[in-house]
C-alpha cells in the first residue's frame, strides 16, 4: 500500500519508468500520452521531481549517453518506487470505482442530470 498519495505529476513520471528506463524527454512524451495529452510536464518540474524521486530512493539514475553531443540520463524505477506505484494506482482504481458506482446510483431516471417533469 502507498505511504502517502502521489501528485498526478509524480504518478505519471513513474508510471513511465514502471516500463523501462526513459531519459527526460522520453519521460516528458510518456507522461503526455498516458494522460491524453491533459498533462505535459515543464523541464524544471520534471528534474525537480526527479531529484525529489532520487532522493525518497522510488527512482535512480540508469545510465547516461551522448546523443547529437548532449548528455542524455536515464532513470529508472526502483522495487520501492514500484510499490508506491502499485499502492497508489490501487487507490486510484479504487477511488474511481466509488465515484463511478455512487454516480450511477444518483443518476436522475432520465439520464439529464435534471428532474424529470411530466
Amino acid at each position: 500500500m502507498a505511504r502517502r498519495s502521489l501528485s498526478e505529476q509524480t504518478f505519471l513520471i513513474l508510471t513511465a519508468l514502471a516500463a523501462e528506463p526513459l531519459h527526460g524527454y522520453g519521460i516528458v512524451q510518456a507522461a503526455s500520452r498516458l494522460s491524453d495529452g491533459a498533462v505535459t510536464l515543464r523541464v524544471g518540474t520534471l528534474y525537480g521531481a526527479l531529484d525529489r524521486l532520487c532522493t525518497d530512493g522510488l527512482v535512480v539514475p540508469d545510465r547516461e549517453e551522448i546523443h547529437q553531443g548532449r548528455v542524455r540520463r536515464y532513470y529508472r524505477i526502483t522495487d520501492s518506487g514500484m510499490a508506491e506505484l502499485i499502492g497508489d494506482a490501487g487507490r486510484r482504481a479504487r477511488m474511481a470505482q466509488i465515484a463511478l458506482d455512487r454516480s450511477r446510483a444518483g443518476a436522475p431516471a432520465d439520464g439529464l442530470g435534471g428532474e424529470v417533469t411530466a
